[in-house]
């Protein structure tokens, strides 16, 4: 199984025609796992553009994870999947994917997060810290959650929801070593440049 120990920043991104040239850029710029999340697409089109992921991030060494699809994830041999609360259960998906691979569940709150730690996770996600244009609706958590996911966790706790270099001392410091990022790289204008500054932050104040 892929240890996500020591991998800190995630990134989250959508469907893009210039998919290949934006993940090549993350991933040099320091992103170390990711995650395809796309609402519009059809089956097809959504295994195709999971495909073209799948390869640039086998290329780099770097876990792919689908969003919310366990029988696309199992067709493709991408590492795993993530999953929200009104998703298929993390059971369906291990029965699916197996014990070696990734999977992820979101919470959102305490109740959400102590049933979470007892299922076969690799990983949970707390937030959004603040409200985020990718999820609706969805008020944000404040810090505090994230510092109470990562106390209670026994696996890594990915922090979402506003997530920027200038932020990551704070949310370090509040407990948190993980990150997940959507908007601060799928709307940089350079998106290595933007990755590198991601990491830079992330670094200097964990290191490894």
């Amino acid at each position: 199984m892929i240890s996500l120990e020591k991998r800190r920043l995630y990134l989250c991104t959508n469907a893009r025609s210039d998919i290949e040239d934006f993940l090549a850029q993350c991933i040099d710029g320091g992103v170390d796992i990711v995650q395809l999340r796309e609402k519009d697409l059809e089956a097809r089109g959504l295994f195709e553009m999971a495909a073209r992921c799948q390869a640039v991030c086998a290329e780099r060494s770097v876990p792919f994870i689908m969003n919310d699809r366990p029988d696309l994830a199992l067709a493709l041999g991408a590492d795993g999947v993530h999953v929200g609360q009104d998703d298929v259960t993390v059971h369906v998906c291990r029965a699916i994917l197996g014990d070696d691979a990734i999977i992820g569940l979101s919470t959102h709150a305490s109740d959400e997060l102590a049933a979470a730690v007892s299922e076969r996770v690799t990983y949970l996600s707390a937030g959004p810290i603040e409200a985020t244009p990718t999820k609706p609706g969805r008020p944000g958590t404040g810090i505090a959650y994230a510092t109470e996911a990562v106390g209670v966790s026994p696996v890594p706790v990915f922090v979402t929801g506003g997530v920027t270099a200038q932020r990551v001392p704070e949310l370090v410091a509040a407990g948190v070593e993980h990150f997940v990022v959507v908007r601060a790289l799928t709307y940089a204008d350079d998106p290595y440049a933007a990755a590198k500054a991601l990491r830079r932050a992330i670094d200097a104040e964990i290191g490894d």
